[in-house]
């Protein structure tokens, strides 16, 4: 099932994704979707909404150098355990919005990530089996980071969590017969592939990640945790359009805007 926060002719509210192509709707959902579904009965042509950020994370959790071609392209070590860090909600928008670039930053690169969104009963203190119950389902993300000033500060913070440095999207997808376990994950900047790795590739699994985090802080529902990114990350100039696609879910496009 395609989950979606949209902007529809009333107002916001989730809505599950029906039909695919120009018989696509959106059907408004009652609430939050992470109880039990109800429909209110209000439908929309998909093309008469606009999708926003699905899920209006408290906190996005990262991991990083998941991916062992990725550290080593960057100099780095593979971690023993998961390094974890955090980007601020502030730094998260939807499909089609801009990514701004920072005047203070001069080497802005995109990383696609697989993201992982947490369910209704969030994640505290679990271990791997049970931290797979916690996974809602899983969207598409783009961890935009400023690599001079990661350079520069050695902590990831600032460079990774200027305003708009967080696309996620389009939706969540929340089917189990959807496997993650071995999704392609692409980036494309102008059409151009940049990366093109596999989740299967991953040094710490989604399930082993929310485990790991969830021993350190309490995940809320609708947390989102973004879980590392294969090789190829490389920079963003104002005017490209940069797409993150993960098989099985879908495609993230924004575009990429100077300063204001």
């Amino acid at each position: 099932m395609r989950i979606a926060r949209i902007a529809q002719p009333t107002g916001m509210s989730f809505a599950v994704l029906e039909g695919e192509g120009s018989g696509a709707t959106a059907a408004e959902i009652e609430g939050h979707p992470f109880a039990q579904i109800k429909l209110t009965g209000q439908r929309w042509a998909l093309e008469d909404v606009r999708l926003l950020a699905p899920i209006l994370p408290s906190k996005v959790v990262c991991v990083g150098r998941n991916y062992a071609d990725h550290a080593a392209e960057l100099g780095n070590e593979v971690p023993k355990e998961p390094l974890i860090f955090l980007k601020p909600s502030t730094s998260v928008i939807g499909p089609s919005e801009a990514i701004r670039l920072p005047a203070v930053a001069d080497q802005v690169e995109h990383e696609a990530e697989l993201a992982v969104v947490i369910g209704l009963h969030g994640a505290r203190g679990l271990d791997r089996e049970a931290a797979k119950s916690a996974i809602y389902g899983y969207t598409c993300a783009n961890d935009v980071t400023a690599r001079d000033i990661q350079r520069q500060d050695v902590q990831f913070t600032r460079a990774k969590g200027f305003d708009s440095f967080c696309p996620i999207g389009p939706w969540i997808e929340t089917s189990p017969e959807v496997d993650m376990a071995d999704a392609e994950v692409r980036c494309e900047v102008n059409g151009e592939v940049r990366q093109l790795g596999s989740t299967k590739d991953m040094v710490f699994d989604p399930a082993a990640i929310v485990a790991y985090v969830s021993q350190v802080m309490t995940l809320l529902p609708g947390d989102v945790v973004l879980t590392g990114t294969p090789a190829g990350v490389g920079p963003l100039q104002a005017g490209e359009t940069v797409s993150v696609s993960i098989a099985g879910i879908g495609t993230l496009s924004n575009k990429v805007v100077p300063s204001e």
